[in-house]
C-alpha cells in the first residue's frame, strides 16, 4: 500500500465496524488497542467476533495516524454543522466572526485544515507588523558593561576577565510566541493538511522559528491571559490555539510520533458547550429569570482538602447566591439514567444544599427521570444536539425552570 494515499477506516460513535481478519495486520490492531484503548474499543479476532475485528468508537471524534498506510477517522453521530456550533462557543470562537464561511465543510478534518489556514495566515499577517516583545531579565558574563554589574559575582570571581552584568533584553522570545509557534509545529505533524495549506503553516512556523524557542505547551497556558494595546489581536490566537492544542496529541511529548492524532472528546466537548451556551445567555435569559451560572466549581468535603466534587454546573438565586438548579451533563443515549449517575447528582446536591438536581442528555431518554430522594428532586432533561442548537438551548432552559422564559434585549453601544 503507498504511503501517500493510506487507508481510512471510518468508525462513527458507539455503532460497531466487523472487519475481516485480513483486512487489518494484527501489529496495526495491537497498536490501536495500546494506545488508543480510550478512544477506540479493539475486539480481536475470536470465535466471538465471529473471527473479525471488531472496532468502537467510544466517544470521540477525529483522525488517528496510526502508521502510513492505515489511518482511523472517528466520524460523530452529531451533524457536523451542529458539532462545528459547539467547538464555536466552547472555544469562545464565536465573538471573532471568521468562522461564516467554514460551516460548509464537508468534514471535521476539512474544518481542522480551513481553521489551521486562517491561524497561520493571521501569525503571517503579525510576523509582517511585526511580533510582539517584552523586556526579559537577563544575567550574562559580557566583555563590556550593560545594563547594572553583578558585584556580588565580581567578588566571588575576581579572576574573570568578562563582566557578570544584569541587563533587561527586548525579544520576541516570550511565551505569547512561544505557543504560537508550538501549536503550528503540532499542526505541521497532524498530516491532516493538504497541500493547499500545509506550506502556510510551515511558514508560519519557519517565520517563528528563528524568533522564538520551541517549548511544549499545554492548552492552559493559553487561557487566563493578560492583554494590552500591543498584544490584543492574539486572544484570536490564542483562543485558536488552545484549540488545536487540547485535541493534538495531548498525551504525546515532542518527538515521539512522525504523526500526531487529531482527537475531539465528546464528553468533554458537550460538557462545555452547555457549559458556554449558558454564560453567552447570562444577560438575556437568565439573569431575567434571577439565576446566574457557576461552571466546574470544585467543592471540598469534609476536613482538609483530600476529598472534593467537581461539579459541572450550578445555576445559582442572584440576590441570595443560594444553588437552585444543579446540572450535570451526561454524553451518553442510555435507556434510563444509571443509578450511578444518579447518586452521584444526588451527593452533589446535598453537598451543595441544592434542592433541584438534573441529569443533562445530548437526547430524549426512553424513560425520562423525574424522582424525588428525600428533599431532592432529580430530574433528566434534554439540551438537544439534533436541529438548531440556540432552540434547543431554549427549549432546555425553558424545561429546567417549568414556565415560559423572561427575555432581555441587551444593546450595546
Amino acid at each position: 500500500m503507498s504511503a501517500e494515499s493510506p487507508r481510512i477506516i471510518e468508525l462513527v460513535e458507539y455503532i460497531p465496524v466487523l472487519l475481516a481478519q485480513s483486512e487489518i495486520p494484527d501489529a496495526v490492531g495491537e497498536t490501536l488497542w495500546r494506545n488508543y484503548e480510550t478512544q477506540v474499543a479493539v475486539d480481536f479476532p475470536s470465535p466471538k467476533t465471529g473471527n473479525r475485528w471488531r472496532l468502537t468508537a467510544r466517544g470521540w471524534v477525529g483522525h488517528i495516524p496510526l502508521t502510513p498506510d492505515f489511518h482511523f477517522a472517528l466520524r460523530p453521530k452529531v451533524q457536523l454543522g451542529n458539532l462545528l456550533g459547539m467547538l464555536e462557543y466552547a472555544y469562545d470562537l464565536k465573538s471573532f466572526c471568521f468562522l461564516e464561511g467554514l460551516f460548509n465543510c464537508q468534514t471535521l478534518e476539512d474544518f481542522y485544515e480551513r481553521l489551521a489556514d486562517i491561524l497561520a495566515n493571521r501569525i503571517l499577517n503579525r510576523g509582517r507588523q511585526g511580533f510582539y516583545c517584552a523586556y526579559l531579565p537577563k544575567t550574562e558574563y559580557l566583555p563590556y558593561v550593560r545594563g547594572r554589574i553583578n558585584v556580588r559575582e565580581v567578588i566571588s570571581k575576581p579572576w574573570n576577565i568578562k563582566v557578570p552584568c544584569d541587563y533587561e533584553e527586548h525579544t520576541a522570545d516570550v511565551e505569547e510566541n512561544q505557543i504560537l509557534a508550538w501549536t503550528v509545529w503540532c499542526i505541521a505533524r497532524s498530516g491532516l493538511c493538504t497541500e493547499r495549506v500545509l506550506p502556510t503553516v510551515r511558514r508560519a512556523y519557519h517565520l517563528l522559528q528563528g524568533l522564538v524557542t520551541l517549548q511544549p505547551k499545554s492548552p492552559q497556558v493559553c487561557v487566563g491571559r493578560q492583554y494590552n494595546r500591543l498584544n490584543e489581536d492574539y486572544r484570536l490566537l490564542h483562543a485558536l490555539c488552545r484549540f488545536f492544542l487540547e485535541q493534538i496529541a495531548p498525551s504525546f511529548e515532542m518527538g515521539e510520533r512522525p504523526m500526531l492524532p487529531f482527537l475531539v472528546d465528546m464528553a468533554r466537548l458537550y460538557e462545555r458547550f452547555v457549559a458556554e451556551w449558558l454564560k453567552a445567555h447570562r444577560e438575556t435569559v437568565l439573569l431575567p429569570q434571577g439565576l446566574d451560572i457557576k461552571s466546574q466549581e470544585r467543592l471540598y468535603v469534609g476536613e482538609g482538602n483530600n476529598i472534593y466534587f467537581d461539579i459541572d454546573l450550578v445555576l445559582q438565586d442572584v440576590a441570595t447566591g443560594v444553588a437552585k438548579y444543579l446540572l450535570d451533563t451526561k454524553y451518553k443515549a442510555p435507556t434510563a439514567p444509571a443509578s450511578s449517575d444518579i447518586a452521584q447528582v444526588v451527593a452533589y446536591a446535598e453537598a451543595t444544599g441544592c434542592k433541584d438536581a438534573i441529569l443533562v442528555y445530548p437526547m430524549p431518554l426512553f424513560e425520562p427521570l423525574d424522582i424525588r430522594v428525600g428533599r431532592i428532586r432529580i430530574r433528566s432533561l434534554t439540551f438537544s444536539l439534533a436541529g438548531d442548537l440556540e432552540q434547543a438551548g431554549y427549549r432546555f432552559l425553558q424545561d429546567v425552570l417549568g414556565s415560559a422564559l423572561i427575555y432581555c434585549q441587551v444593546s450595546y453601544p
